[in-house]
This record gives structure tokens, C-alpha cells and sequence, in this order.
């Protein structure tokens, strides 16, 4: 009897010990899923023109995402528009921005799924009142020191 006890006991630790160290993985996980930062990703350019360097610049509070998404212009001249409704839950990020041209707004929804120095996903949009997609994938950018 003792001894059904005592492995009972042992298992019983064992198993606690087991769910901590789980625990502690995923929180090391989702600390490391974090997008704050700079990350970058060429996009293929409209009507066979050049690709489009985008610039993605990400700052995490809590579940909460902020930033702003650079991009060429008209004339090459880069345009900053600020990201809207940002969230990271575990390590899938979501966002929207929304960009004006000559009167017509367009809004693009972007998600991905943050690795280390990954984001790899999907852009949502409307173009001639069809929805369409793009895959996107950004790499981050290692800071520039000063």
C-alpha cells in the first residue's frame, strides 16, 4: 500500500513539473512571436511595372498592434499610412490599412503568422468590386545603429 502511495505521489509530481515547464515554453513562445519592429517585402508591381519595395514598422502593447506600412507612391515618392484595428493573439497577427487614391478609398486586410523574423500570410482586398488576395511574407530588418 505504501508503495502504490509513494508512485502515486511521484507521478503526480512528475506530472505538475510536466505542465509547468509547458507553460513556460509557451510563454517563451509568444514573447518570442512578438512583431515590434522593422520588417520588409517586395510586391509584385502593377500592369508588368516594377516590383514595390513595402516597409511594415510594428510596435506591440499587450494584444495591441500599432504602426505604419511604407510604401512607393505615385512618382517613387514612399507614402506612410498608418495601420488601423492591429492585433497579435499567440502569434497570428492581424491589421488594416486604409489608403486613399484620387478620391476612392481602398482597405486592405493583412494577416500572417509571426515566426522569429517571419511574418507569412494574406492581404485581403476589393479591386473593380471583386474580392482578391495576395500572399504576403515579410523578413525583419535589422536596425540601423546610429
Amino acid at each position: 500500500m505504501i508503495a502504490i502511495t509513494r508512485s502515486l505521489h511521484n507521478t503526480l509530481k512528475l506530472g505538475l513539473a510536466a505542465v509547468f515547464a509547458l507553460g513556460f515554453m509557451a510563454q517563451v513562445h509568444a514573447q518570442s512571436a512578438k512583431p515590434d519592429g522593422t520588417w520588409g517585402w517586395t510586391s509584385p508591381g502593377r500592369n508588368g511595372g516594377p516590383d514595390r519595395k513595402m516597409t511594415l514598422k510594428l510596435k506591440t502593447e499587450g494584444d495591441k498592434v500599432t504602426g505604419t506600412l511604407i510604401s512607393p507612391g505615385q512618382g517613387g515618392d514612399p507614402v506612410e499610412t498608418k495601420i488601423d484595428d492591429g492585433k497579435m493573439k499567440a502569434d497570428e497577427l492581424t491589421f488594416t490599412v486604409t489608403r486613399e487614391f484620387n478620391g476612392n478609398k481602398m482597405v486592405q486586410k493583412f494577416n500572417g503568422k509571426v515566426a522569429a523574423d517571419t511574418i507569412k500570410g494574406k492581404i485581403e482586398f476589393e479591386r473593380n468590386g471583386q474580392a482578391q488576395s495576395r500572399d504576403w511574407e515579410a523578413k525583419k530588418k535589422t536596425e540601423e545603429k546610429k
